[in-house]
């Protein structure tokens, strides 16, 4: 295999650089929390890629499993299932929490909540 033809970890690579660069590096809370759905995002497809298996059937069983048959493994769906639940209520969280905080301060932006704090 070369490395072209791991297209797939390249680009959770991409998604994973782009998405901890917003969340250390933005200021603004809604950018932090975009960044972290993209995080999230590569996490699910680096899970879903491991998933593949060459040759492998959906892990359906009727009766008598089949001598020799290969079969994809269920548990990465499973985990990613219970993630997408779990990043929906964090990004819920975030975003409420960037609401309550825009009416108490004016303003989403770290450094003026920052120097909103040190003034009082």
């Amino acid at each position: 295999m070369t490395l072209l033809g791991l297209y797939n970890y390249w680009i959770f690579i991409l998604l994973l650089v782009v998405g901890l660069y917003a969340v250390l590096v933005k200021g603004n809370y809604v950018k932090r929390m975009i960044g972290l759905g993209i995080f999230q995002s590569a996490v699910f497809l680096l899970y879903i890629t491991m998933d593949k298996v060459e040759g492998g059937t959906g892990p359906i069983m009727q009766g008598v499993p089949v001598p020799g048959q290969i079969y994809a493994n269920p548990i990465p769906q499973v985990l990613i299932l219970t993630a997408i639940v779990v990043g929906i209520a964090v990004t819920a969280l975030g975003l409420a929490l960037a609401i309550r905080i825009r009416e108490e301060y004016g303003s989403i932006e770290e450094s003026d909540i920052r120097r909103l704090d040190h003034e009082s």
